[in-house]
């Protein structure tokens, strides 16, 4: 049984650095990858099929992947002018049926300072093989930061990120490949500062929750809800209590039904970063809205 808040391990004894992550299923396994910012690790994969044993599988973003350009036009860089890693946070994952690809979108920055706020794309023939780094870029030239993609079930995508310093979260569709933008949908709660969106579709209402900006500090979590990703979103609502329960959103995991909210307990910058820990929190759906339950054992089934 897995402790809620504390450093999890996998099946061979070491830490899981799976932060500010993402879950998909693929035949028969739960991969679930995040940010590593150990050595010359970007990203890191594991996979379980039980959502307790976690298994690594490969540090599938390194400064030395490949890099490959295509059609939209990015910059190709992995390592920053002074010779030190760029920063790849919140890294999302999905499966395109269509093309039998992994596509991954991150927030990318320049490891100096945080002005680039961009997208970070990198693409795989398998869950957890060596990605291909394609370059990063600013969404029809809006800042992206904190970020989350969501799948529907008939492939349509959506990435959501932070824009404008974080003053609002923007949502936009992809195309059909996943490797770029397709078209701007919203634009919500302009000036109210949400980052860590996370998204799922429940019984009765799409759900978004987001954090506030206080950097590795926790703060209130508040959710929102519509009936379609590109309809009208409702105002800001608590969950939770004032910390999110010392934590922030990672992503929502819908599991035979059941939704939870997965987090991260962080332990702050520099080292302290790699004792960052993780939670799991039951979400309740009423037909009045959502709620958190608070539990110390992290239960996803």
């Amino acid at each position: 049984m897995l402790k809620n808040g504390i450093v999890w391990k996998d099946t061979q004894g070491n830490p899981i650095h799976a932060h500010g992550g993402y879950m998909i299923f693929h035949e028969g396994y739960y991969y679930w990858y995040g940010e590593d910012r150990r050595d010359n690790f970007y990203v890191s994969c594991y996979r379980s099929q039980n959502l307790t044993d976690w298994e690594f599988r490969n540090h599938i973003l390194t400064t030395n992947s490949k890099m490959e350009g295509y059609r939209v036009r990015t910059t190709l860089k992995l390592i920053n002018e002074d010779g030190k890693k760029v920063n790849l946070e919140r890294p999302k994952v999905l499966y395109n049926k269509k093309t039998n690809k992994f596509v991954m979108w991150a927030h990318f920055e320049n490891g100096k300072n945080y002005l680039d706020a961009a997208v970070a794309i990198a693409t795989c023939d398998t869950p957890d093989g060596d990605f291909t780094y394609h370059g990063h870029f600013n969404p029809y030239g809006y800042m992206s930061r904190d970020c989350t993609l969501y799948q529907e079930e008939d492939g349509t995508s959506y990435f959501i990120s932070a824009s404008r310093d974080n003053a609002d979260l923007h949502v936009y569709r992809l195309s059909d490949d996943y490797m770029n933008v397709d078209c701007l949908v919203h634009s919500l709660w302009q000036g109210e500062y949400r980052e860590a969106p996370a998204v799922i579709k429940g019984k009765y209402h799409y759900y978004m929750i987001s954090s506030f900006c206080t950097g590795w500090a926790p703060n209130q979590g508040k959710y929102a809800w519509a009936d379609s990703i590109e309809g009208r979103w409702s105002s800001l609502k608590e969950i939770g209590d004032e910390t999110t329960y010392d934590s922030q959103s990672a992503f929502l995991l819908n599991v035979n039904g059941k939704l939870l909210y997965v987090g991260d307990r962080w332990g702050g910058d520099g080292d302290k970063y790699f004792e960052s820990g993780y939670v799991v929190y039951p979400l309740k759906e009423t037909e009045d809205g959502l709620e958190m339950i608070y539990q110390d054992t992290a239960e996803f089934e």
